[in-house]
């Protein structure tokens, strides 16, 4: 296979962890036969302190044109004093609509080697945590009609979804359920609201395709509780926006390794962006300890994703996982006093277990 994608290493740290996932990328093209083609674009405070603005529009273009985008990190202190509509942050909602994302993709796996950082009891994590989150990306009350009376003091946000935004993304959370335990559990608060209840009645619909799958469903208030007290009953989490912001940040830190967690955001077709959780840490910026890790896993992602390619997706997470049973460990992993990895040495060590 023949592949196109777009590299945006950002600011901080993201030039570094991207450097590695592509190092892993290139091995898995040299085992499985397929060739890449990378095109490296400016976005974040990169691009502001060389054009002016977080994103151009020739940037945008260049990943428009790509097959899949790989993305670093973007943002830091430097770029605080820029003006709201010119941070850097600005580039991700500028890629995510120019791009016509609207599902966000966000695993929570638990290492049981580094089970001792999670804030949850060791009973309740035995049984494992791997769960797969779909947040609709482009809906709901943050992209609602809002505003405020003429006095300024009463003000209000509207919640909003059709049936097409809602089917879109169901279609997504169902596909990638076929790829895992076939579980679905639509979260919602439909005892409330008519917008949840619009939610029901389409994934149900959508859920008569997918026979194999078995969809549930949780207000979300439970849902908030259930991922603390039992996390391992869930599979694939589907639901709308705000919904999903606070669930996926939740799901992330009971793993007790959000600087490990990969994401991607997808559209209609295959394209997609995939991008480590974390931010651009510029306190380290430079100094080879930055942990690759989740920017290696958001490229398994995108193989899976963008390019359907399960085997070799699975080859990297895999050599992910056998690397940290053997102990590799980066800064941000390490126990206190414990010796760790460089950046490319982490590299070095998951590349090694690519065969």
């Amino acid at each position: 296979m023949n592949m196109h994608i777009a590299l945006v290493p950002g600011d901080g740290i993201g030039p570094e962890i991207v450097k590695e996932a592509v190092r892993v990328l290139d091995r898995i093209a040299s085992i499985y036969g397929h060739s890449i083609t990378y095109t490296t674009v400016d976005a974040g405070g990169v691009s502001i302190d060389k054009y002016g603005v977080p994103l151009r529009k020739e940037a945008l273009e260049a990943c428009a044109s790509s097959d899949a985008v790989l993305l670093g990190a973007v943002g830091g202190p430097k770029w605080d004093k820029v003006p709201g509509d010119k941070r850097p942050e600005k580039a991700l909602l500028g890629l995510r609509s120019g791009l016509g994302l609207f599902s966000n993709l966000r695993p929570a796996v638990i290492y049981p080697e580094l089970s001792d950082a999670s804030p949850l009891k060791k009973e309740i994590i035995e049984s494992g945590i791997d769960i797969l989150i779909l947040r609709e990306l482009t809906g709901g009350i943050y992209f609602g009609k809002r505003g405020r009376s003429d006095d300024g003091k009463s003000a209000y946000d509207t919640m909003s979804y059709s049936d097409g935004e809602i089917r879109r993304i169901a279609v997504k959370a169902f596909e990638s359920a076929m790829l895992r335990k076939k579980h679905v559990t639509l979260v919602d608060k439909a005892n409330v609201l008519e917008s949840s209840r619009l939610w029901r009645e389409t994934v149900s619909e959508v859920a008569e395709s997918y026979p194999d799958v078995t969809l549930d469903y949780m207000y979300v208030d439970n849902a908030s509780m259930q991922l603390v007290r039992n996390p391992s009953q869930f599979d694939v989490i589907l639901t709308e926006n705000m919904f999903g912001d606070i669930l996926s940040d939740e799901a992330s830190m009971i793993t007790g390794s959000i600087g490990m967690l990969p994401s991607a955001s997808l559209g209609e077709g295959k394209r997609g962006m995939y991008e480590p959780i974390h931010g651009s840490a510029p306190d380290i910026a430079g100094k080879g300890i930055a942990n690759p890790i989740a920017t290696i896993l958001s490229a398994a992602m995108m193989l899976r994703y963008s390019f359907s390619l399960e085997k070799e997706a699975a080859a990297i997470e895999n050599a992910v996982k056998e690397a940290i049973s053997d102990g590799v460990r980066t800064a941000d992993i390490a126990e206190k006093g414990d010796s760790y990895l460089s950046t490319s040495e982490c590299g070095d060590e998951i590349l090694r277990r690519l065969v």
